[in-house]
């Protein structure tokens, strides 16, 4: 018997290099730099996507989306979200809430935090006030050329839906 609720926690890290856009929860922010990776280097939607994989014990991000694997060179890092939504409802349940923490010296994130929880609710279909998303900065980590992601997901399951017509008791 699969349980009720079931809890995911997931983490990424990249560097920050010039001349590629700062990509952070499919939102792309105003930086002289982005975040180095195979793909686009979203490191809350990787985190996000390894929490998904790790609640519904499917293999991580790396193992579906390899980085010697050209065809995700550059990709959307919505895709790898969207695949472990895919699987999360295979596995008969249903995203509930998410809460994350962002590390990163700059660009501040307050300013930016609630078009990006709501892009990301988008991504997840869920409501906004269920994506919780914290930035902290790195201070005295030596990380200040780095953002790194925590994620935390909570999924319920899914409600068997009755086969055929119902009964009324009287």
């Amino acid at each position: 018997m699969k349980p009720e609720i079931r809890i995911g926690y997931g983490w990424d890290s990249h560097e920050f290099k010039r001349g590629i856009p700062l990509k952070i929860g499919g939102t792309t922010l105003p930086h002289p730099k982005g975040l180095g990776g195979h793909s686009d280097g979203d490191v809350l939607l990787h985190a996000l996507t390894d929490a998904l994989l790790g609640a519904v014990a499917a293999p991580d991000i790396g193992t579906l989306f390899s980085p010697s694997d050209s065809r995700w060179k550059g990709a959307d890092s919505a895709v790898f979200l969207a695949e472990a939504v895919k699987r999360v409802r295979t596995a008969g349940y249903a995203v509930v809430n998410v809460d994350s923490t962002l590390i990163l010296a700059a660009p501040k994130i307050g300013p930016l935090a609630a078009s990006i929880r709501a892009h990301v609710a988008g991504l997840l279909g869920i409501p906004s006030d269920c994506v919780g998303l914290k930035a902290k900065t790195p201070e005295g980590m030596g990380t200040d050329n780095a953002a790194i992601a925590h994620a935390v997901v909570l999924l319920e399951k899914i409600a068997a839906k009755p086969s055929g017509p119902r009964k009324v008791h009287k």
